[in-house]
């Protein structure tokens, strides 16, 4: 009976190992996992757990029990990541080169918007006093006038003609041109002209004062068998480069003045009253 007992726990030990032919037929757990790689992740594991554990149990003839196990594949066999590449560092301060020559100065900008004026501030303390100072320029005060005269006779050969005057009694600032015979005018102001002549016997005289080429008064005689001596005056406002004179006028008769070498009987005259700039 013990001889038998013994032989069927042999027997028994020959079913429960692995058989050499079982291992070559069919494919073990690795190899099968080996041989699926589009199975999921998850069910690769869960199947490799299964069949260590049903190996391990089967060996030692203890019970199964679950184990940890990696569900997912490393990183580095999954995704392959670009390695980092550290950028070069350059310095600056080898490549800085010598300082140019300073640019032209551009133009100015527009002015900004002028600001709101700020309050008044308090009056300060009084200060000391000052010296004095240099003494000013006098008060200036301007003057124009003029005098001439004519020692020879004139007769009016056209129908206008300028008188000429020969003698200078008075011309400040030479105002007066004796050239043309015009008082040309640089301070403007109000003047007062007078002008006299003495008559021709038998002969007419007829005598404009002229204002800018327009007659302003008129110094008339008749003809007579005397002569006498004519005068005519006025007061003109006057702006600057006015010119004033005596223009002799030929009508049907003739014209002429009188005078000679030894006496002056012909005079034109005027002087400044008041300057425009005064108050």
């Amino acid at each position: 009976m013990e001889g038998l007992w013994a032989l069927g726990v042999l027997l028994l030990s020959c079913l429960l190992l692995p058989s050499p032919a079982g291992s070559q037929t069919s494919p073990s757990p690795d190899r099968r996992l080996q041989t699926d790689p589009e199975e999921a992740p998850s069910q690769h594991h869960a199947a490799r757990a299964t069949q260590e554990q049903k190996a391990g149990g089967a060996q030692e003839g203890l019970p199964l029990r679950p184990r940890c196990v990696r569900c997912c594949e490393p990183p580095d066999q999954r995704f392959s990541y670009p390695q980092y590449q550290p950028l070069p560092q350059i310095n600056m301060t080898i490549l800085k080169g010598e300082k140019g020559d300073r640019g032209e100065r551009g133009m100015q900008g527009k002015f900004g918007k002028t600001g709101v004026a700020g309050s008044r501030g308090h009056t300060g303390p009084k200060g000391q006093k000052g010296s004095v100072g240099a003494p000013g320029e006098r008060c200036k005060t301007h003057y124009a006038a003029f005098s001439v005269g004519r020692k020879k006779p004139l007769h009016s050969n056209d129908y206008y003609q300028t008188l000429i005057f020969d003698t200078e009694f008075v011309n400040l600032y030479d105002h007066f041109n004796m050239f043309t015979g015009k008082f040309y005018c640089y301070v403007p102001g109000i003047y007062y002209f007078s002008l006299n002549v003495h008559t021709w016997n038998q002969k007419e005289t007829y005598l404009h004062i002229m204002r800018n080429g327009v007659e302003v008064v008129i110094l008339y005689a008749q003809v007579s068998d005397r002569s006498i001596m004519q005068s005519q005056s006025v007061m003109l406002e006057l702006q600057e480069q006015d010119e004033v004179w005596v223009r002799l006028y030929k009508g049907e008769r003739e014209n002429a003045v009188f005078s000679d070498e030894y006496d002056t009987y012909i005079t034109f005259s005027g002087h400044l009253i008041k300057y425009s700039g005064d108050p």
